[in-house]
């Protein structure tokens, strides 16, 4: 009854909006200042009304739409003040009454963008030299309509001589006014703005009929330099990702790349663009650059599997209604699993990390989840269950507590499924053909087919009969203690530690700022001595040490990150435990570790008695 009831209500609003959009007016000219300056228009009939400010961001995964940044509230009517009323139970709906001869209601309010801070799409994003518009920020909309029904006509104001980059469609510019084609709600709030002082856009070509652009804001001309080696390896992106899935469900693409210290890092998908956000010299100094391979990959494998093939239950704003739809994120070891091994791949197909870079970071993963204490009670299923509790939990305890382990074990998972299928084929198929035929199809304009976990069963079998629910469901809800390695051990290769840090670790200790002790000590350590993490059952934490603690002093010398680590590869030949002087508050305590391993590290390395599928995986597969 639930569905019919929203159906109706939809369907009664269709006439209102058909022809009369929400006028949507942002000035964003205070955006150096953190602020933005909203007017709308919202067509409306006399009576109760209700508007509701975007709360489920779609690829948000959780209750995320910053209603606390929304100030200034003020509605009127044919020029007169209209009182509205909070919901007392849901802090994102407004309740007004409409006067009688009213045929809209106009809405102004501020949007303040925070400082910095973490988080995603409502963390910091905007500088003195760039800005990041979201227009989920930005509006109001009516309850009971649905937001594929609900049309907007959106103006923005810039700060002048501020250029940028987007894939919503444009009527019309002046000066540092655009006025956007009329669009609905979805592909509103679907379709993030870059813009800044420091912009570049770079053109990748185009393929299956889509042009695809590269648009890059920073915070200096000299973050937005690209090589031209590097632009040609993210045109090879594009080749690889339509030889990959055959069709693209969009008009043209547009990375959205900002490259910043001052707005909150993370990559954000979208139909016809991506929200990525890096630090400043991300494209400058060779180590963020090493680091930074996967990420636009990563979202823009979103465009056809997350946006194009999406989840029944992560479809909120579109299918369900609005954005007060909550989100079930059972299948997110598809919807992001799935990803990050599509997106890992495509970046040594195309260039943008090498094969040995893609080996040590899979190698970094499946160490760290094959250690988690936490895969003895917490299997995979529940962590995509309660994602929207996991992305803002704390770093502390993280492997017993488990966090978003989806991501990184939907490599493992996928690899295996990607592994079985060449051998189950005998080299016939792989997981591309089913990439193919479950997300392909015919391309043109953006549209959304929801499945559920039996038609992805169902895809995989029409690939390569097995028994592909068994498969999956063994290992989304196992507790066994170790990770699902198959995949890299039927692809050729062995999980090993040793005493050498692989450059990609190097790399990545260097931009956290931090000593990875996670297979030795049991320690993540910054390099000012603060615990970030223990592994649970390990050393360390055996011998008593907590996160959030600081390590002043290593066997009776004052800590530095070069007495510490020489003070594990010692442990190898000691007989002593290795001894930390712990401050906890206001309090110091001496803590002996029985360890005696040395320094430990992971890797894969070849093993020669199984074929190399793992090599051939990684082959681009259009010929440069």
């Amino acid at each position: 009854m639930r569905i019919f009831r929203i159906t109706l209500a939809a369907l009664a609003w269709l006439p209102l909006y058909a022809q009369n959009p929400v006028r949507l007016r942002v000035d964003a000219t205070d955006a150096p200042r953190r602020l933005f300056h909203v007017q709308m228009t919202i067509p409306a009939r006399p009576g109760p009304l209700t508007l509701l400010y975007p709360e489920w961001i779609p690829g948000e995964h959780m209750p995320s739409g910053p209603i606390a940044n929304l100030v200034g509230l003020k509605i009127q009517a044919g020029g007169q003040p209209v009182a509205w009323r909070r919901d007392s139970v849901n802090m994102y709906a407004f309740h007004i009454d409409v006067p009688a001869g009213a045929s809209s209601v106009d809405a102004s309010f501020d949007f303040i963008s925070p400082p910095e801070e973490g988080g995603y799409s409502s963390g910091s994003s905007t500088t003195s030299e760039l800005a990041v518009v979201n227009w989920n920020q930005l509006v109001l909309y009516p309850q009971g309509a649905q937001a594929d029904s609900l049309q907007y006509q959106a103006n923005l104001r810039l700060p002048g001589a501020w250029r940028y980059g987007t894939a919503l469609p444009i009527a019309r510019e002046s000066a540092s006014e655009i006025e956007f084609q009329p669009a609905p709600l979805t592909t509103l709030i679907d379709s993030p703005l870059l813009a800044g002082a420091h912009f570049r856009t770079v053109e990748l070509g185009t393929d299956h009929g889509a042009p695809h652009y590269l648009h890059l804001a920073g915070d200096s001309d000299r973050a937005v330099e690209m090589s031209p080696d590097l632009a040609d390896e993210y045109k090879r992106l594009v080749v690889e990702t339509g030889a990959l899935f055959g069709s693209r469900h969009y008009r043209d693409y547009h990375f959205l790349f900002t490259l910043s210290d001052h707005v909150a890092h993370f990559g954000l998908e979208h139909h016809e663009s991506s929200d990525d956000r890096l630090g400043e010299r991300t494209l400058v100094d060779p180590g963020p650059r090493k680091l930074s391979g996967t990420l636009l990959p990563h979202e823009f494998v979103h465009s056809w599997n997350g946006k194009y093939r999406r989840p029944i239950g992560l479809t909120s704003g579109a299918a369900d209604g609005g954005y007060d739809t909550p989100m079930k994120g059972d299948l997110l070891w598809v919807y992001e699993g799935l990803t990050n091994y599509l997106g890992e791949i495509l970046a040594p197909r195309s260039g943008l990390v090498t094969p040995e870079d893609f080996r040590e970071s899979l190698a970094i993963d499946a160490a760290a989840l094959d250690t988690a204490y936490g895969r003895t009670w917490r299997p995979l299923e529940d962590t995509a269950v309660a994602a929207q509790t996991l992305y803002e939990a704390g770093n502390d305890y993280a492997d017993y507590r488990r966090t978003v382990d989806y991501y990184p074990e939907g490599t493992l998972i996928w690899l295996d499924v990607d592994v079985s299928i060449r051998q189950l084929s005998k080299g016939a198929k792989s997981l591309d053909d089913f990439c193919r035929a479950f997300e392909g199809g015919p391309g043109g304009a953006p549209a959304m087919k929801p499945y559920d976990f039996e038609d992805l069963v169902a895809a995989l079998n029409s690939v390569q009969p097995y028994d592909w629910a068994g498969f999956l469901n063994s290992r989304l809800r196992s507790t066994e203690p170790h990770a699902p390695l198959g995949g890299i051990e039927h692809s050729g290769w062995k999980l090993v530690y040793d005493g050498e840090r692989s450059e990609f670790l190097k790399a990545e200790e260097a931009e956290r700022k931090m000593l990875d002790l996670s297979h030795s000590l049991g320690l993540k350590v910054k390099e000012d001595g603060m615990v970030v993490d223990i592994a649970y059952a390990g050393p360390a934490q055996k011998a008593g040490i907590a996160p959030a603690v600081t390590i002043v002093a290593v066997n009776n010398r004052q800590f530095t990150p070069t007495v510490l680590r020489e003070a594990v590869e010692a442990t190898a030949s000691a007989t002593k435990p290795l001894e930390l002087l712990i401050k906890t508050g206001e309090y110091y305590e001496t803590h002996r570790i029985d360890y005696h391993g040395g320094e430990r590290y992971p890797h894969l390395v070849r093993d020669p008695a199984v074929p190399d599928l793992l090599s051939e995986i990684l082959k681009p597969v259009v010929k440069r």
